[in-house]
């Protein structure tokens, strides 16, 4: 009887063991489809007048959205990025917003500044480079960006994981980036 007994604590041990989540190991990521695209690097202004690529960014979680301040769907989504990058900055996601025939750095300023966006903010270094982006994105997918907010999930490794057109939740974008933090 004493020995089904130590074999049953032994056998629960194991169980108990294997369904508490391992902290030892960085969470991995799914495998990356064969048919993955590199994310495009490029580099743009940031607000504060600072020359940003997106290569500065290795190593790191990124959903890039193609937005403008005129754009209602956009502003929908602006609330969630803000409770998303700071719930999750820390855990090495960061989202960069590519601004769209939004106006001057100072217009686009004022408009973060009311909407209390909290990342990274970009527009054009003189003329029309955000356009310059927005081809090149719509070329690397193989699908124009016809329409915004249109944002991309870039793994740590700086490929496309999935495109959004339209504005989605925290939620929905939490479900899908979750994998690679």
């Amino acid at each position: 009887m004493r020995k089904y007994f130590i074999a049953g604590m032994i056998l629960f041990a194991v169980i108990v063991g294997c369904a508490q989540k391992d902290t030892s190991q960085p969470h991995k990521a799914s495998p990356r489809p064969a048919n993955a695209v590199k994310a495009p690097d490029f580099t743009l202004m940031s607000l504060d007048g600072m020359v940003f690529s997106l290569s500065d960014l290795k190593g790191k979680v990124v959903l890039l959205n193609f937005w403008g301040t005129w754009c209602p769907p956009c502003r929908r989504e602006i609330p969630d990025f803000v409770k998303l990058y700071d719930k999750y900055q820390d855990d090495g996601l960061e989202i960069v917003g590519i601004t769209l025939a939004s106006g001057t750095a100072a217009d686009i300023e004022k408009f973060v500044k009311q909407w209390n966006m909290n990342y990274n903010i970009l527009t054009d270094i003189n003329s029309n480079e955000t356009q310059e982006v927005t081809a090149l994105y719509s070329r690397a997918t193989g699908y124009p960006i016809n329409g915004i907010p249109t944002t991309f999930l870039i793994d740590r490794d700086g490929y496309i994981r999935k495109s959004y057109v339209g504005p989605r939740t925290e939620k929905v974008f939490y479900a899908d980036f979750e994998p690679f933090l």
